[in-house]
C-alpha cells in the first residue's frame, strides 16, 4: 500500500532534485524514494556495525584481512 508524503525543500535543493530527475529520467518521487531506501539502508547499517565491531574486536577481528581468515 502506498501512501503520500509531504515534503518541505529549500528552493535550492528542490531545483538540484529537478535537475538530477531530468538527467536520470526519473520522477522527482522515483529519485526520493530510492534516495530514501538507500538512507535507511545505509543507517542500518551503520547501527548494525556499530553493534558487531566491539563482538568482532574482542575475537581479535579487526580488518578485512582478518575477516577473511576467519571465514577461509
Amino acid at each position: 500500500m502506498r501512501s503520500i508524503l509531504t515534503v518541505s525543500l529549500p528552493s535550492a535543493v528542490r531545483k538540484e532534485l529537478d535537475r538530477t530527475a531530468r538527467a536520470d529520467g526519473v520522477s522527482r518521487s522515483d529519485l526520493v524514494r530510492e534516495s530514501l531506501r538507500d538512507y535507511l539502508f545505509i543507517r542500518r547499517f551503520r547501527a548494525l556495525r556499530k553493534r558487531l565491531v566491539p563482538a568482532a574486536a574482542a575475537q581479535g577481528i579487526h580488518t578485512d584481512e582478518d575477516v577473511f581468515r576467519h571465514v577461509s
